[in-house]
């Protein structure tokens, strides 16, 4: 295998472990949770989906074509929380996703040196792939602060357990022995 097509392999894995994370989470909030806001200047767990799922489809479809910012998208709406239902969320996060990945599991080897643009400035595939990477991970991070704070003491952790590391780590040393 090539380093370019492991490199697609692994930030697919990788896209999918935030998504992961995000599902997890969305998963532990009720109708209500998704439109809680600590304060006004901070967004909403549906604002976030939204935005999200606006970025990956403006950034996403045509990528390798067109300026991943698409003249249709209303960015500044996607902050505003007018989500109706989880079922609407759940469905504009799976919508954003399944472009992303479709696109992905789209690119070549070849792909990775290509430039695209966003908002007019010129990106090498990679650079577009990272930025977007990390723009997702952080919103992701956003929704899991918010539902731990919501959820308090209900929240189901999405990894270690405070105070159980050394046990994760002798069962994963133990899992991988002989590998």
């Amino acid at each position: 295998m090539t380093i370019g097509n492991k490199y697609l392999q692994i930030i697919i894995e990788r896209f999918l472990s935030i998504k992961s994370l995000g599902d997890k989470t969305l998963n532990q909030l009720s109708e209500e949770d998704i439109h809680w806001q600590y304060i006004d200047q901070c967004n909403s767990t549906a604002a976030i989906v939204k935005h999200m799922s606006g970025n990956m489809v403006s950034r996403w479809t045509d990528f390798l074509t067109s300026d991943g910012e698409k003249p249709d998208r209303k960015r500044d709406d996607e902050f505003v929380d007018d989500i109706s239902s989880k079922v609407i969320l759940t469905r504009l996060w799976e919508e954003g996703w399944q472009v992303l990945m479709d696109t992905l599991e789209g690119l070549s080897e070849e792909d990775l040196l290509k430039e695209v643009t966003i908002r007019g400035e010129k990106h090498l595939v990679i650079e577009a792939i990272e930025r977007q990477v990390a723009h997702y991970a952080s919103h992701t991070g956003q929704l899991i602060y918010i539902a731990k704070q919501l959820k308090n003491e209900e929240w189901e952790t999405l990894s270690i357990p405070k105070g159980k590391s050394d046990e994760y780590l002798k069962y994963m040393t133990d899992k991988h022995k002989g590998k």
